[in-house]
């Protein structure tokens, strides 16, 4: 057994993630005994109401690290946790580290990933977990229709955790159907070896494929909410194919990324929520989701309105917009703030914005609860020289998107933590088929009328595109929508880095905003929010962590420049 502490986690921590297949090999009676706190392998096996609950749990993964997951297990990516991965970006910067700051100065290492450093393991846990179940199910006494549809289930699973790790780390290695045991050559190459990025992307769309023939259309009451569909695993794969079309990637074309995100549109399921921009994210449910994580009271994430508000609110500002992309939002007549002609003022600078600006970013002079936001100094309540000025914002902004105001910032504990995570929606599909459309072909009628009916749905009613664009303009316009329409829903530091654009965008200072008052009168000053910004072309993936690399003899390849 001493020999286990020194196998990376692609061979044995993720083998260790089921409970049910510990098992002991002694053969003394006083250790022949139940365990009371896991079920065993014959009751999951013999049970179908255990081995479906078992499916249903690998839709989360272990707790890696700390200040991860408080109220429930962590799911695919990073979701709602105290630092959100946009804080890793040019979004926003999290007001109290919590490293993330090494990140975003470039000092991030195989030995000191800050709040990366979980993904490769827990990913091959789960993988090894979903193996397990894809190898016994047959085993179980239910329905061969009912097999099927966790078949797939479990196929969308582990391509939604390849998909973590090829957009982390490049190169996995992948691990096919085989269920590794202590008993195998836990030392051979085979467990390390990692394919190239289009092999990895080809078997999880192969996967994915598969599973969508198999999974139900809609969730209903033998499928709950919350559960993978044939739309959940269209969309994956088509995030994948336009992940996989990318320059960096280079592992798709951009042909297929466009055909895969039409065939999600011609579900004809899906539509663009009509309730209001910032109402999409505080409802459990809607007709733009297409897949999220589903929270509740006894089952919550990390309650947000404390953790992001205000400090004069008794919160603590944690991830907070920076003004790099407060710049980015267009005026509400369309032009940005640095074009010739623009309505934008830079003496009232929230004026006449975007209006998912105002669904996203709670800014000076803000509504905000009954009250007014106030970042202005001297004497402003939001301020250093608010109350709890511990808590205050470094960039002169707080998020507003994602909160609920019915939940309280005062003693949440047992009540707030209960939004949906949106994993997929039908925005982000329009966008994937709108970017891979104008690549392939360049700005035909249909991606004018993919973005146009993001940018005119009702609560934002923005200008349609411009008619006329090239190819080139175009594609810059696709960009900003994304960054725009799906800010913190952790797609701009895979964005920013599959355009292989992260050089230029990640290596700006992360600006914020100094505001003074006299009388009346604002007064509005750029500051760098925070020192050392900086972006190395090693960033491009993540590391694996040095333990992992350690653990498997130096048989597992690391990233470059790491």
């Amino acid at each position: 057994m001493k020999r286990i502490k020194n196998i990376t986690s692609v061979a044995v921590a993720i083998m260790m993630a089921s409970a049910t297949t510990i098992v002991t090999s002694c053969k003394e009676n006083f250790l022949d005994v139940v365990p009371t706190d896991r079920v065993s392998d014959a009751s999951i096996l013999s049970d179908s109401v255990l081995f479906e609950s078992y499916i249903i749990n690998r839709y989360m993964g272990t707790r890696l690290t700390d200040k991860e997951a408080e109220g429930t297990l962590p799911g695919f990516g990073r979701g709602f946790e105290y630092a959100m991965w946009s804080s890793l970006t040019d979004e926003s910067i999290y007001n109290n580290d919590d490293n993330t700051w090494l990140i975003q100065r470039g000092q991030i290492a195989p030995e000191n990933t800050g709040i990366a450093g979980t993904l490769w393991g827990r990913s091959y846990r789960s993988i090894r977990e979903i193996n397990y179940a894809l190898a016994n199910v047959d085993k179980v006494p239910m329905s061969q229709d009912k097999k099927n549809k966790l078949k797939g289930e479990m196929q969308f699973i582990r391509a939604f955790r390849y998909h973590d790790l090829i957009r982390n780390y490049g190169k996995v290695v992948l691990l096919g159907d085989k269920v590794y045991e202590i008993s195998d050559d836990l030392t051979s190459q085979d467990l390390f070896n990692r394919a190239e990025i289009k092999a990895g992307i080809d078997y999880a769309v192969a996967q994915l494929d598969e599973a969508a023939a198999s999974l139900p259309q809609s969730n209903g009451d033998n499928w709950k909410l919350g559960r993978a569909t044939k739309g959940a695993a269209l969309a994956l794969k088509s995030r994948l194919l336009l992940y996989g079309a990318s320059p960096l990637y280079n592992a798709a074309t951009w042909q297929q990324a466009a055909a895969s995100a039409k065939a999600v549109m011609d579900l004809n399921k899906y539509t663009l929520y009509t309730g209001g921009y910032g109402n999409l994210f505080t409802t459990t449910d809607n007709s733009e989701i297409i897949f999220s994580r589903i929270y509740a009271q006894g089952a919550r994430h990390v309650c947000l309105e404390i953790s992001n508000g205000p400090n004069s609110y008794n919160a603590w500002g944690g991830n907070v917009p920076v003004q790099n992309l407060v710049d980015d939002y267009e005026m509400m007549d369309g032009t940005k703030i640095t074009d010739a002609g623009t309505s934008y003022k830079a003496t009232e600078p929230y004026k006449g914005r975007d209006p998912r600006f105002y669904a996203t970013i709670l800014y000076n002079e803000a509504p905000y609860r009954g009250s007014t936001i106030q970042t202005f100094t001297p004497g402003g309540k939001d301020s250093k020289d608010g109350p709890s000025n511990w808590n205050t914002s470094k960039t002169g902004y707080y998020l507003k998107k994602f909160m609920s105001d019915a939940l309280p910032i005062d003693n949440p504990w047992d009540v707030a933590g209960t939004q949906t995570w949106i994993y997929f929606r039908y925005a982000e599909i329009l966008l994937n088929y709108a970017e891979a459309q104008n690549e392939a072909v360049g700005p035909d009628a249909s991606v004018y009328a993919a973005i146009n009916a993001i940018r005119q749905r009702t609560g934002v009613a923005m200008p349609v595109i411009p008619a006329g664009l090239t190819q080139a303009q175009m594609r810059e316009r696709i960009r900003n929508e994304r960054r725009i329409e799906l800010a913190f829903e952790e797609h701009r530091f895979y964005d920013v880095r599959r355009w292989k654009i992260a050089d230029k965008t990640e290596n700006v200072p992360a600006y914020g905003i100094e505001i003074g008052k006299s009388g009346s009168a604002f007064t509005y000053t750029k500051k760098e929010a925070l020192t050392g910004k900086t972006f190395a072309a090693k960033q491009y993936w993540l590391p694996i962590p040095r333990a992992e690399i350690q653990a498997s003899n130096n048989k597992l390849e690391q990233n470059p420049g790491y």
